[in-house]
């Protein structure tokens, strides 16, 4: 069974304002859920609510959370998200930021659980960056410590480009780990400092890319202790990846994401993943990646019995 965490908000089309350039896509969303819809697995979807802004404003700046609220953004701060940030935008955010939330707290009963969007990680204190308006991976985590859901967060972050935002937004936190696993000359180019970064030469394939994560993820678990993972899932270190620099294939996302997942809850820990980043002119394929990846860490959760019943 998989739970994925899904708003109508995510697929949202932007008609004639969409952007002109750029190779993000929101038309993706619906094709994830498409994709999921016709694999004739088991699924159930689970409606966030919108997150409150309080929960926005613990982490991001005021001041940029109400620019959000009014979609009064400044254009220079629109130029670093890469779209502008409209009423439906500012609706869809809330959305996919309350849906990593909900992804958390369902993963705390069934082991697994994936949000079908969000996966910000570029966003920045009082700025959006790189697609990312608000992170949600630092949101989340912070609300889920601050009501005593959970101790200790590890956010795993496995995107080709490096969560820069969430490092930045959970720097000095003892209750945060942020693991970055990335490709080094990519976006962005000044890179902020993640409790470990990994970088990652242009070019590397399945091999090399699973001896780097071996060696290195399940040491994190030993040392910091976790109490939950959220997982910021990205299918861009894909071969095919427009804005990748990384060469896995098929194989190689699945044995990265099954990794993951094992390496949690064979120490009885919940996972919540988030979409990430994922590129490409075929949205569809694109699509039919990110599913992939969520069917896969479903399937390894399978073989783990439900916190509740260890």
């Amino acid at each position: 069974m998989l739970h994925v965490v899904h708003h109508a908000d995510y697929a949202l089309q932007y008609g004639a304002q969409r952007p002109r350039r750029g190779s993000f896509r929101f038309d993706k969303y619906h094709l994830v859920m498409e994709e999921l819809r016709a694999s004739g697995l088991p699924i159930t979807e689970h409606a966030p609510e919108p997150c409150p802004r309080e929960w926005l404003e613990a982490v991001h700046c005021p001041t940029y959370v109400d620019q959000v609220f009014r979609a009064a953004v400044p254009r220079e701060k629109e130029r670093r998200i890469g779209f502008p940030v409209t009423p439906h935008v500012a609706s869809r955010v809330r959305h996919t930021n309350g849906g990593t939330w909900l992804a958390a707290k369902l993963a705390m009963k069934h082991g697994y659980s994936a949000n079908s969007a969000a996966g910000s990680h570029h966003a920045l204190h009082d700025t959006g960056a790189g697609y990312c308006v608000f992170n949600d991976l630092a949101v989340a985590a912070n609300r889920l410590i601050a009501e005593r859901d959970t101790r200790r967060v590890l956010i795993v972050d496995l995107d080709v480009h490096q969560g820069d935002g969430t490092a930045s937004l959970t720097a000095g936190r003892e209750d945060i780990f942020t693991f970055s696993l990335h490709a080094q000359k990519n976006f962005p180019v000044r890179k902020a400092r993640s409790s470990l970064d990994v970088a990652l030469p242009d070019g590397l394939c399945d091999a090399g890319y699973m001896a780097a994560l071996e060696e290195h993820l399940p040491s994190i678990f030993d040392h910091f202790a976790p109490d939950l993972v959220l997982y910021q899932a990205g299918v861009d270190p894909h071969v095919d990846d427009k804005l990748g620099r990384l060469a896995l294939t098929d194989e190689g996302l699945a044995r990265r994401d099954r990794f993951v997942v094992q390496q949690a809850r064979s120490r009885r820990l919940p996972v919540a993943s988030a979409l990430g980043g994922g590129y490409g002119d075929d949205a569809r394929a694109v699509g039919a990646r990110h599913a992939r990846s969520m069917l896969t860490m479903a399937d390894e959760n399978a073989r783990h019995p439900p916190p509740s019943l260890v």
